[in-house]
């Protein structure tokens, strides 16, 4: 019996001890994580220093200022106001980042290779993988130099007729809904409409989304937007374990389901139809390929092909890229038209008159579409698709003022707040598209304006974006009036694009 209590003293002892090891364990791993947060912090003061921002929350920095209420963006522009070049903004207290609004700064930072956020873009790589978008060094460059053949203009020139055929089908679903005298909400028909027209140009996937009003890739790239977009402000979210066992979480994944199996499906379609070598081989012979041809096809230097993993991630950057920033820009010049009824009958009149009777847009026509190229400019200056862009300083550097930034810092290029800037534009909230003409635009500093990025890293499909623009605003203005509803004014929110919160409502009058 004494024996008996003996062991029991002896494992009570040994239950103590082990209890004191693990108080002990945690009490050093919170000193640990506790002094690495105090270093983060300091670090990062002395690192922004001499930028002056605005004053942050003892807590959660300048995070209350990202509600998502349509405001998110004005309150950049008004720091951008008050502080010139840049200033840090803080979310808590171990991240900041310098947002950038100063051309100068920008041709310093563009003109560079350094790779994307790793913070920011860290939430999207599960949705598109490690593609154009994201990757750097010489994987990037390598990429870069297997797509580059499949923006050539000799490719994109039959895409036109596919971009209006697009059109159409979106503008006839359009003039069934006139009768009804009520405001369309723009955003879900034109992103129905541009990825009906990457599939079929880029991947000659005829996917007929356009009469499937329910479309779940739709539904999951919405999703995906919103939910990358909710974690990048939410603090706790940040950590995988957390986010992935919560409700937002468990949303994120059955979307990433959804637009992985979409993108799986395309693949596979395609590589079925390229079963024997012989088939390759015709593929190869044809005079122009479109994209996911020229992912097939492509080899390195040493003869390898993209891995499985790698064209997954191409495509399903291509095609979130090529279809979801063409529908806010899209979508945003309709409303612009709407909004500025002297710009859209000018456009018209210059559409009718290189059009005549034809309902159809031609190669040859996008580039008489003079002033019609200076609204869809203006209406991305106001309302850029891709409101800005992060980078992770792979070197130290210094700007034009003498401020510099050590490797590491990350650094967020606002293009709204530089469109919108009194210090680059005149009248800046003035929807004026002859600020882009030629005469015009001699005086403007070259990094003033960047729809789509500049230097190295310049989003590869902008010509094809244009296009797609130009196509779509020539033919719905050729057949409707737009006028805009003041009932329903767009709150601008960013969501990896621009959209609102609200939705783009406009009005339809059949000509």
């Amino acid at each position: 019996m004494a024996s008996f209590v003996l062991l029991d003293l002896l494992s009570l002892k040994n239950v103590y001890q082990l209890c004191q090891w693990a108080a002990w364990l945690c009490a050093l791993f919170v000193l640990f994580t506790a002094t690495k947060l105090y270093l983060r912090r300091r670090e990062l003061i002395a690192v922004f220093r001499h930028f002056p921002g605005p004053s942050r929350h003892w807590l959660y920095g300048n995070a209350h200022e990202f509600r998502q209420d349509g405001k998110d963006l004005d309150n950049v522009v008004e720091h951008s106001e008050k502080f010139s070049n840049a200033y840090p903004m803080w979310l808590g207290n171990f991240f900041a980042s310098l947002i950038v609004y100063d051309p100068d700064y920008a041709k310093a930072i563009l003109s560079r290779q350094d790779p994307k956020d790793n913070f920011a873009y860290y939430f999207i790589t599960p949705w598109i993988g490690k593609g154009l978008l994201v990757l750097s060094g010489q994987k990037w460059f390598q990429h870069r130099r297997l797509l580059t053949p499949g923006f050539h203009y000799d490719v994109l020139k039959p895409y036109v007729k596919l971009m209006g055929d697009c059109t159409k089908v979106m503008l006839g679903k359009w003039e069934r809904l006139v009768p009804e005298n009520k405001p369309i909400e723009l955003f879900h028909f034109v992103s129905l409409m541009t990825l009906d027209t990457i599939m079929k140009c880029a991947f000659s996937y005829q996917s007929d989304c356009q009469n499937n009003s329910e479309n779940a890739y739709i539904k999951a790239v919405y999703e995906l937007s919103y939910l990358v977009d909710h974690r990048f402000r939410c603090f706790p979210y940040h950590n995988d374990l957390i986010y992935y066992l919560s409700p937002h979480g468990l949303r994120f994944r059955r979307a990433l389901k959804v637009a992985h199996q979409h993108t799986e499906k395309v693949i596979k379609q395609r590589k079925e139809s390229l079963k024997y070598e012989k088939e390759l081989e015709k593929i190869q012979q044809k005079r122009h390929l479109d994209f996911l041809d020229i992912l097939l096809c492509a080899k390195d230097e040493n003869g390898q092909g993209l891995s499985d993993e790698d064209l997954r991630a191409e495509v399903d950057t291509f095609m979130f890229e090529g279809h979801d920033t063409t529908a806010s820009g899209i979508s945003w010049i309709l409303y612009c038209m709407a909004k500025y009824p002297e710009h859209q009958q000018k456009c018209r009149e210059e559409i009718r008159e290189v059009l005549g009777d034809r309902d159809t847009v031609e190669w040859e026509d996008l580039g008489k579409l003079t002033y019609t190229n200076l609204c869809i400019k203006e209406s991305l200056r106001l309302y850029p698709p891709v409101p800005g862009v992060a980078r992770q300083l792979a070197q130290p550097i210094t700007f034009h003022d003498g401020r510099s930034l050590p490797k590491g810092a990350v650094v967020l290029l606002s293009f709204y707040a530089m469109n919108r800037s009194s210090r680059l534009w005149r009248d800046p909230e003035v929807f004026d598209p002859l600020r882009f003409s030629s005469e015009n635009t001699t005086d403007r500093h070259s990094y003033a304006f960047l729809p789509f990025s500049a230097g190295p890293r310049n989003c590869i499909g902008q010509n094809f974006a244009m296009n797609e623009m130009k196509v779509a605003v020539a033919l719905t203005l050729q057949r409707f009036d737009l006028t805009s509803d003041p009932q329903h004014e767009p709150l601008k929110v960013p969501q990896l694009v621009l959209r609102s919160i609200n939705g783009v409502h406009i009005n339809l009058k059949k000509i």
